[in-house]
């Protein structure tokens, strides 16, 4: 048997283009955070049609940013974060450099 560990809840997404974004909220299951450069969110995705589950509020599933703050393992440690636009289309508002 596993154990479950609560994921940092995407608690805001100012990117209205993406396609999980219903009224600043991300209703993907989980994002994945992280390039070689910056903080991007790679599951944004612009689509003319809304995706995900209204039920769900998405988590962050993996970050590959392991010179942020919050990252240990490549897991996201902070309470929550924000995505937001910055350098390209939507990126982590939260990351942190060490």
């Amino acid at each position: 048997m596993t154990a479950s560990l609560e994921m940092p809840r995407v608690q805001e997404c100012a990117v209205r283009s993406c396609a999980y974004n219903h009224t600043n909220d991300c209703h993907a299951f989980a994002i994945t955070i992280g390039s070689s450069d910056h903080a991007h969110c790679h599951t944004f995705v612009e689509m003319p049609v809304r995706g995900g589950l209204d039920q769900l509020v998405a988590q962050v599933g993996a970050c590959s940013r392991a010179d942020c703050r919050h990252n240990a393992d490549l897991e996201c440690h902070a309470p929550a974060i924000t995505v937001g636009p910055d350098m390209d289309m939507a990126d982590c508002m939260t990351y942190e450099s060490r």
